[in-house]
């Protein structure tokens, strides 16, 4: 799949488009096609790593000291459709419209 990743901290040009590992879904998990993201002001302080001195030091440690490595594809909010879901999942099933916001790297709170 292809994402808008961010190579390194800096201007709008250290985002590349580029193709990513499909996240494994668990059993608990939904992955979503994402249609539709949002690029928040969130997005451009952490991409230029604008942060104020009292979370600079945990969010260096967190996304990667000289570069993004562990967060690489920013956003936090998001719109999509359903496409497979894990086994313990009782409330969405493949082909729901959702829209929802990321609540950590890899997680996100979704609506129907």
């Amino acid at each position: 799949m292809k994402a808008i990743v961010c190579t390194r901290y800096g201007p709008p040009d250290v985002l590349r488009l580029q193709e990513v590992a499909k996240p494994v879904l668990g059993d608990d998990g939904v992955l979503v096609k994402v249609r539709a993201a949002t690029v928040t002001a969130g997005d451009c302080e952490v991409r230029r790593f604008d942060i104020g001195a009292l979370f600079w030091l945990p969010l260096r440690l967190y996304i990667g000291i000289r570069r993004p490595t562990r967060v690489r594809v920013f956003g936090q909010e998001l719109a999509g459709e359903v496409e497979s879901v894990g086994k313990n999942v009782k409330g969405f099933r493949e082909g729901d419209q959702v829209f929802g916001f990321t609540v950590g790297a890899e997680a996100a709170t979704f609506v129907t």
